[in-house]
């Protein structure tokens, strides 16, 4: 007889699954509070390798217990103390709350410090306590030159619970702030709130997958006997979506179209902001007669502010995973948020507010087991950055939005900002625009913050080996002070980012991408082969600008110093680099790479976040008489689709190989006889091809879009990946992939727009690369 079929799916980092384990990050440079109960297990993970430790264990009076777990406290001033004494958010909170313990953060014991600077990565230690314990992590961190390559990094802290909570709920996360007020929401509960204009709402899931319906009422309109409320129509129409999609807008309004609530930050991204909150009648059609719902228990706590009830009320529905189809079918899911994981908004007027934590324990939508929501309100006097976060694998800790270093000097320009990859970018610059910052770039110099790129350290004896494992290029003929461009592929072929790598020295490389994940994939396959390696994240520690343009190398040369046996600005040659300084020998530390992304002439310059700004204003200062301009997304998007570079999410997917993104070049399946990841699929691949990418002409002044359809007739053999109105080409250009039987130039085929078959733009394929395709430029 076959056994009961059982659901196991992997699911990492939710609480529900390990209900007894607890998840801390601790950053480079920072610390981390922990209270320990007898039996509990500490576990410290150094994930990237080469980072030290600071450990110190109290008792409950605040002496110290290092000599339970067998370490010794260092003689030296640590740290930790440095870190606790320093007028920071982070070392405020730990002071208050060792205060509340009677301990006196000033006069605290010498913590233990352990691992130098050769633990190899994922290396960790463990103990047990053995009665009430107050334990301080700190993952020691100081700048470090753009041209060394020790990078601090994150310290990963388990605590297995001997006694978890009965109510099997993760303990909660420390606020953002000091609190005005603070409440839980057991399921199938709400409540009703107040709040001030300017005063912040953060709602947070407690265990994961857990929705929770949120409405909110002008306070002021309620008090005339208007009841105005979050309306949904207006708040897509305003937001320019006039069509629902998962997620939040920036901003919500009501009905006569006055601001509301503005979303500061989410560490989700998907929620429901199109719906109704669960209702009577939905439980009813399934069969659940009296069931527990959001609608009426929101009606039932706003009554007490004069509020009608509403069989169902339109609400943000926060967590909730749910969407429309392809067919505008609504369509649910299992929420994708974890524990801890929130929403911030803040007030734009004066607010009755509802909250819910949803009962609906009959399909996926709170995972088939609610769970509790809190509630936490922060004063209007409070700061917080607007952001979203990113996770690099599913169970790391969320990271939000940073600004580089070079912030400061972009926000004086404009107010135009994105999120790209988890940094603040900008989009275009006030007084600009994204034509004149494109012409500034063709025609004279511009200079970008590129900060969002991701840079690895690649350190060790087998740092070449393993390279030579994971890339296409053949890393072994690159020479110390060049650079080579490379695809990094799955094995099934497919594509898991590009980018450009520099070899600093004979086993000492720097990987620059765009994917977080390239770290971690690099440090599985060194795993993997038992290789003697260090892959050190270091994007935090190196920010660049791309300074570009015909008149680029002219800005430079009047900036850089090199020492003898460094090439000059001037003879630096294409895809090499130089170690430098600003303007003379005592000048901070520079790193010019000569490459780019806008098929012009251009350097990138890498230096430390502390001397950002004023590598930003050096440039700034000498490009004037040159006629810099500063250089936004919008316009660099033109400038790399006219050269013919491919984008991820665009050009290319994990779905897509080398070949069919066009830069089959970085594939030297003849030359490079060494054995790399995906090289047998990509054999075969590139021996039978089924896509290519090219370029396309269109015809008229009607322009395509990302993921406009290619036709042929009636039959559809490609698609557009990017596109843009070429200024100095004067017409709508594209790039697309389409089927190899259609890939020659001057094929004639259609874009299909509308739904494709009603209005069609005439189109003519030509080559990738649409501005100076000999790149005579970019060499000169």
């Amino acid at each position: 007889m076959n056994a009961p079929r059982i659901s196991r799916p992997h699911e990492p980092g939710l609480f529900a699954r390990a209900p007894n384990l607890e998840r801390y990050r601790v950053a480079a440079g920072g610390l981390t509070l922990i209270a320990l109960q007898p039996g509990d297990s500490l576990q410290v993970i150094d994930l990237e390798g080469q980072q030290p430790c600071e450990l110190l264990a109290l008792t409950a009076q605040g002496a110290s217990a290092l000599s339970d777990w067998g370490l010794s406290a260092s003689a030296a001033n640590t740290y930790l103390r440095t870190r606790l004494s320093e007028p920071t958010l982070q070392a405020r909170r730990i002071t208050q709350a060792l205060g509340k313990r009677a301990i006196e953060a000033n006069n605290l014991p010498h913590p233990a410090l352990f691992w130098g600077t050769d633990s190899p990565a994922g290396h960790q230690q463990q103990w047990v306590a053995e009665a009430e314990r107050l334990v301080l992590i700190a993952a020691p961190a100081e700048p470090t030159a753009v041209d060394r390559q020790y990078r601090p990094s994150e310290l990963r802290v388990l605590v297995t619970r001997a006694n978890p909570s009965a109510l099997l709920l993760p303990a909660l996360p420390e606020p953002l702030a000091e609190l005005v007020d603070e409440f839980t929401l057991r399921p199938g509960t709400a409540h009703s709130y107040t709040v001030a204009k300017g005063q912040y709402v953060q709602v947070l899931d407690v265990a994961g997958r857990q929705c929770s319906d949120f409405v909110a009422l002008d306070r002021r309109a309620l008090d005339r006997g208007l009841e105005l409320d979050l309306d949904q129509t207006v708040t897509r129409t305003l937001n320019g979506s006039a069509y629902p999609l998962p997620g939040l807008f920036s901003k919500f309004f009501d009905r006569q179209m006055q601001p509301m609530l503005e979303v500061v930050q989410d560490t989700v991204g998907r929620h429901d902001s199109f719906a109704l909150a669960c209702a009577a009648r939905y439980y009813e059609t399934h069969g659940y007669f009296g069931h527990d719902n959001c609608s009426d228990n929101l009606s039932r706590v706003l009554a007490a502010h004069g509020v009608q009830p509403r069989a169902g009320w339109p609400a943000i529905n926060f967590f909730f995973n749910t969407g429309i189809d392809a067919h505008q079918h609504l369509t649910l899911d299992e929420p994708w948020s974890r524990p801890g994981d929130y929403v911030l908004l803040r007030a734009m007027t004066d607010l009755v507010c509802g909250s819910t934590s949803c009962p609906d324990d009959i399909d996926p939508a709170n995972g088939w087991n609610p769970t509790d929501i809190h509630v936490r309100i922060y004063s209007e006097k409070e700061r917080f950055s607007i952001a979203m976060s990113t996770r690099a694998t599913a169970d790391a800790d969320p990271i939000l939005t940073r600004e580089s270093a070079f912030h400061g000097r972009t926000r004086a320009l404009t107010s135009s900002f994105v999120d790209y990859r988890n940094w603040w970018l900008p989009l275009r610059y006030d007084g600009y625009g994204a034509i004149e910052e494109y012409l500034g770039c063709r025609e004279r110099v511009a200079v970008m913050d590129l900060t969002a790129l991701r840079k690895f350290e690649i350190l060790g004896p087998d740092a070449e080996a393993l390279l030579q494992y994971c890339l296409t290029r053949d890393v072994r003929r690159l020479a110390i002070g060049q650079v080579v461009y490379s695809a990094m592929c799955h094995e099934h072929g497919g594509m898991l980012d590009d980018g450009t790598l520099l070899r600093l020295g004979q086993d000492n490389f720097r990987w620059i991408c765009g994917e977080d994940y390239a770290g971690v994939w690099l440090r599985k396959q060194a795993l993997k082969l038992g290789m003697k390696v260090w892959i050190k994240s270091a994007s935090e520690q190196i920010h660049n600008l791309a300074v570009q343009g015909p008149r680029s190398r002219e800005l430079l040369q009047q900036m850089v110093w090199t020492p003898p046996g460094q090439p000059s600005i001037e003879t630096l040659g294409w895809f090499r680099f130089l170690v430098g300084r600003l303007d003379g020998y005592d000048g901070c530390p520079l790193m010019i790479s000569r490459t780019g992304y806008t098929g012009e002439l251009g350097f990138e310059v890498w230096c430390q976040p502390e001397d950002a700004e004023r590598v930003w204003d050096r440039i700034w200062a000498l490009g004037q008489p040159l006629g810099i301009v500063p250089l936004g997304l919008e316009a660099l998007d033109m400038l790399r689709i006219e050269a013919g570079l491919i984008f991820a999410g665009y050009e290319f997917s994990d779905q897509t190989d080398p070949f069919e993104a066009g830069i089959g070049f970085s594939v030297p399946l003849k030359s490079k006889t060494d054995d790399f990841i995906g090289r047998d699929a990509l054999l075969r691949r590139s021996a039978h091809p089924t896509h290519k990418l090219v370029g396309l002409h269109l015809n008229g002044n009607e322009g395509a879009h990302h993921g406009d359809p290619i036709y042929r007739g009636r039959a559809q053999v490609g698609v557009v990946t990017s596109a843009c109105r070429s200024p100095l080409l004067g017409s709508n250009i594209a790039l697309c992939r389409v089927d190899v039987a259609c890939s020659e130039a001057g094929t004639e085929l259609e874009v299909g727009k509308v739904d494709g078959l009603q209005k069609r733009i005439s189109a003519t394929v030509s080559a990738a690369i649409f501005y100076d395709p000999d790149k005579s430029r970019v060499r000169s």
